[in-house]
Protein backbone atom coordinates (compact mmCIF):
# COMPACT_ATOMS: atom_id res chain seq x y z
CA UNK A 1 0.00 0.00 0.00
CA UNK A 2 1.57 3.32 -1.39
CA UNK A 3 0.57 7.05 0.05
CA UNK A 4 -0.67 8.92 -2.69
CA UNK A 5 -0.96 13.01 -2.18
CA UNK A 6 -2.34 13.05 -5.77
CA UNK A 7 -5.29 11.59 -4.32
CA UNK A 8 -5.52 14.03 -1.44
CA UNK A 9 -5.47 16.40 -3.28
CA UNK A 10 -8.12 15.78 -5.23
CA UNK A 11 -10.42 14.55 -2.32
CA UNK A 12 -9.74 17.95 -0.84
CA UNK A 13 -12.83 20.11 -2.76
CA UNK A 14 -15.28 17.24 -1.34
CA UNK A 15 -14.00 17.43 1.52
CA UNK A 16 -14.59 20.89 2.53
CA UNK A 17 -18.04 20.44 1.26
CA UNK A 18 -18.20 17.70 3.41
CA UNK A 19 -16.94 19.09 5.86
CA UNK A 20 -19.27 22.55 5.53
CA UNK A 21 -22.51 20.06 5.78
CA UNK A 22 -20.70 18.47 8.92
CA UNK A 23 -20.88 21.51 10.57
CA UNK A 24 -24.12 22.38 9.73
CA UNK A 25 -25.57 19.51 11.33
CA UNK A 26 -23.86 19.39 13.73
CA UNK A 27 -24.62 23.05 15.00
CA UNK A 28 -28.05 22.69 14.00
CA UNK A 29 -28.80 19.57 15.63
CA UNK A 30 -26.76 21.20 19.24
CA UNK A 31 -29.15 24.26 18.84
CA UNK A 32 -32.17 22.29 18.63
CA UNK A 33 -31.22 19.47 21.53
CA UNK A 34 -30.42 22.04 23.44
CA UNK A 35 -33.51 23.60 23.14
CA UNK A 36 -35.41 20.51 23.29
CA UNK A 37 -33.79 18.85 26.03
CA UNK A 38 -34.94 22.25 28.19
CA UNK A 39 -38.29 21.95 27.09
CA UNK A 40 -38.95 18.50 28.32
CA UNK A 41 -37.22 19.18 31.31
CA UNK A 42 -40.02 21.73 31.95
CA UNK A 43 -42.34 20.11 31.00
CA UNK A 44 -41.83 17.09 33.30
CA UNK A 45 -41.86 19.24 36.36
CA UNK A 46 -45.10 20.37 35.43
CA UNK A 47 -47.68 19.43 38.47
CA UNK A 48 -50.26 18.36 35.82
CA UNK A 49 -49.65 14.24 34.81
CA UNK A 50 -51.43 14.28 31.90
CA UNK A 51 -48.46 16.72 30.36
CA UNK A 52 -45.44 14.65 31.98
CA UNK A 53 -47.00 11.33 31.05
CA UNK A 54 -47.21 11.91 27.26
CA UNK A 55 -43.69 13.63 27.45
CA UNK A 56 -42.47 10.85 29.75
CA UNK A 57 -43.42 8.28 27.02
CA UNK A 58 -42.64 10.01 23.82
CA UNK A 59 -38.82 10.83 25.35
CA UNK A 60 -38.51 7.21 26.64
CA UNK A 61 -39.36 5.38 23.15
CA UNK A 62 -36.85 8.44 21.42
CA UNK A 63 -34.19 7.36 24.02
CA UNK A 64 -34.33 3.50 23.98
CA UNK A 65 -34.69 3.51 20.45
CA UNK A 66 -31.39 3.72 18.23
CA UNK A 67 -30.75 7.29 15.78
CA UNK A 68 -30.44 4.76 12.86
CA UNK A 69 -33.54 3.82 13.41
CA UNK A 70 -34.97 7.06 13.84
CA UNK A 71 -33.33 8.31 10.67
CA UNK A 72 -34.52 5.76 8.05
CA UNK A 73 -37.94 6.09 9.26
CA UNK A 74 -38.26 9.56 9.64
CA UNK A 75 -36.76 10.20 5.55
CA UNK A 76 -38.28 7.17 4.27
CA UNK A 77 -41.74 6.32 6.05
CA UNK A 78 -43.15 9.75 7.15
CA UNK A 79 -43.03 10.73 2.94
CA UNK A 80 -45.47 7.84 2.63
CA UNK A 81 -47.66 9.57 4.88
CA UNK A 82 -47.64 13.01 2.90
CA UNK A 83 -44.41 14.18 5.33
CA UNK A 84 -41.56 15.25 3.05
CA UNK A 85 -38.41 17.37 4.07
CA UNK A 86 -34.68 17.51 2.72
CA UNK A 87 -32.19 15.31 3.80
CA UNK A 88 -30.06 17.70 5.29
CA UNK A 89 -33.94 18.64 7.60
CA UNK A 90 -34.43 15.30 8.44
CA UNK A 91 -30.79 14.81 9.25
CA UNK A 92 -30.29 17.67 11.78
CA UNK A 93 -34.26 17.02 13.26
CA UNK A 94 -33.42 13.05 14.06
CA UNK A 95 -30.46 14.07 15.99
CA UNK A 96 -31.62 17.24 17.62
CA UNK A 97 -34.74 14.91 18.76
CA UNK A 98 -32.49 12.01 19.82
CA UNK A 99 -30.14 13.75 21.81
CA UNK A 100 -32.33 15.89 23.47
CA UNK A 101 -33.80 13.28 25.31
CA UNK A 102 -30.24 12.73 27.22
CA UNK A 103 -29.74 16.86 27.67
CA UNK A 104 -33.12 16.64 29.26
CA UNK A 105 -31.46 14.44 32.09
CA UNK A 106 -28.81 16.56 32.00
CA UNK A 107 -30.74 19.43 32.66
CA UNK A 108 -32.49 17.75 35.22
CA UNK A 109 -29.65 17.20 37.10
CA UNK A 110 -28.67 20.59 36.87
CA UNK A 111 -31.77 21.97 38.42
CA UNK A 112 -31.74 19.39 41.12
CA UNK A 113 -28.67 20.82 42.18
CA UNK A 114 -29.59 24.14 42.69
CA UNK A 115 -29.58 24.95 46.58
CA UNK A 116 -33.38 24.32 48.18
CA UNK A 117 -31.95 27.83 49.71
CA UNK A 118 -32.10 29.40 46.28
CA UNK A 119 -36.19 28.24 46.08
CA UNK A 120 -36.62 29.73 49.12
CA UNK A 121 -35.31 33.07 48.50
CA UNK A 122 -36.91 33.02 45.51
CA UNK A 123 -39.85 32.77 47.17
CA UNK A 124 -39.78 34.89 49.95
CA UNK A 125 -38.97 38.20 47.78
CA UNK A 126 -42.20 37.09 46.08
CA UNK A 127 -40.74 36.54 42.91
CA UNK A 128 -43.27 35.87 40.03
CA UNK A 129 -42.63 31.91 38.78
CA UNK A 130 -40.92 32.73 35.32
CA UNK A 131 -38.55 35.40 37.08
CA UNK A 132 -37.60 32.24 39.57
CA UNK A 133 -36.82 30.15 36.90
CA UNK A 134 -35.30 32.51 34.26
CA UNK A 135 -33.55 34.81 36.72
CA UNK A 136 -32.72 32.51 39.72
CA UNK A 137 -32.36 28.58 38.80
CA UNK A 138 -31.94 28.03 34.93
CA UNK A 139 -28.32 30.68 34.94
CA UNK A 140 -27.25 28.73 37.89
CA UNK A 141 -28.22 24.97 36.26
CA UNK A 142 -26.90 25.96 33.24
CA UNK A 143 -23.74 26.44 34.15
CA UNK A 144 -23.35 23.44 36.24
CA UNK A 145 -23.96 21.46 33.46
CA UNK A 146 -22.01 23.11 30.49
CA UNK A 147 -18.86 20.23 30.52
CA UNK A 148 -21.73 17.39 30.36
CA UNK A 149 -23.47 19.34 27.39
CA UNK A 150 -20.02 19.78 25.78
CA UNK A 151 -19.70 16.17 25.82
CA UNK A 152 -23.52 15.26 23.97
CA UNK A 153 -21.64 17.80 21.18
CA UNK A 154 -18.65 15.56 20.96
CA UNK A 155 -21.43 12.50 20.74
CA UNK A 156 -23.40 14.78 18.16
CA UNK A 157 -20.32 15.08 15.95
CA UNK A 158 -19.19 11.80 15.87
CA UNK A 159 -23.04 10.19 14.76
CA UNK A 160 -23.39 12.69 11.99
CA UNK A 161 -21.41 10.07 9.81
CA UNK A 162 -25.20 8.23 10.12
CA UNK A 163 -26.30 10.96 8.07
CA UNK A 164 -24.89 9.07 5.03
CA UNK A 165 -27.88 6.40 4.75
CA UNK A 166 -30.00 9.13 3.91
CA UNK A 167 -28.04 10.77 1.37
CA UNK A 168 -26.69 13.45 3.15
CA UNK A 169 -23.14 13.88 2.03
CA UNK A 170 -21.39 14.83 4.92
CA UNK A 171 -17.67 14.01 5.79
CA UNK A 172 -17.55 10.52 5.83
CA UNK A 173 -20.30 10.64 2.58
CA UNK A 174 -18.01 12.72 0.68
CA UNK A 175 -15.29 9.93 0.79
CA UNK A 176 -17.19 7.30 0.40
CA UNK A 177 -18.85 8.76 -3.06
CA UNK A 178 -14.82 9.91 -3.87
CA UNK A 179 -13.38 6.36 -3.02
CA UNK A 180 -15.96 4.49 -5.18
CA UNK A 181 -15.47 6.96 -8.26
CA UNK A 182 -11.47 6.81 -8.22
CA UNK A 183 -10.72 3.29 -6.09
CA UNK A 184 -8.70 4.87 -3.78
CA UNK A 185 -10.21 4.29 0.25
CA UNK A 186 -7.20 4.91 2.09
CA UNK A 187 -6.40 8.60 1.89
CA UNK A 188 -10.06 10.20 2.08
CA UNK A 189 -11.00 7.93 4.79
CA UNK A 190 -7.69 8.69 6.63
CA UNK A 191 -8.12 12.63 5.92
CA UNK A 192 -11.69 12.64 7.50
CA UNK A 193 -10.43 10.44 10.26
CA UNK A 194 -7.91 13.27 11.19
CA UNK A 195 -10.58 15.83 10.58
CA UNK A 196 -12.92 14.59 13.45
CA UNK A 197 -10.24 14.23 15.96
CA UNK A 198 -8.88 17.80 15.29
CA UNK A 199 -12.33 19.17 15.54
CA UNK A 200 -13.48 16.99 18.85
CA UNK A 201 -10.35 18.47 20.07
CA UNK A 202 -11.18 22.21 19.42
CA UNK A 203 -14.48 21.03 20.44
CA UNK A 204 -13.31 20.14 23.76
CA UNK A 205 -11.36 23.21 24.08
CA UNK A 206 -13.91 25.74 23.22
CA UNK A 207 -16.34 23.90 26.32
CA UNK A 208 -13.23 24.10 28.83
CA UNK A 209 -13.12 27.80 28.18
CA UNK A 210 -16.82 28.14 28.56
CA UNK A 211 -16.70 26.57 31.46
CA UNK A 212 -14.01 28.34 32.79
CA UNK A 213 -15.21 31.74 31.95
CA UNK A 214 -19.02 30.47 33.68
CA UNK A 215 -17.09 29.99 36.84
CA UNK A 216 -15.98 33.18 36.54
Amino acid sequence: MTWDWNAVSGFMPHFWDGLRVTLEALALGSLLSFTLGLVWTLLMRTPTRWVRWPVGVVTEFVRNTPLLVQLFFLFYVLPEWGLTFSALTTGVFAIGLHYSTYTMQVYRAGIEAVPAGQWEAATALNLPRHRTWTAVILPQAIRRVVPALGNYVIAMLKDTPLLMVITVLEMLGQARLYSQQHFQFTEPVTVIGVAFILISYLASLLMRALERRLVR
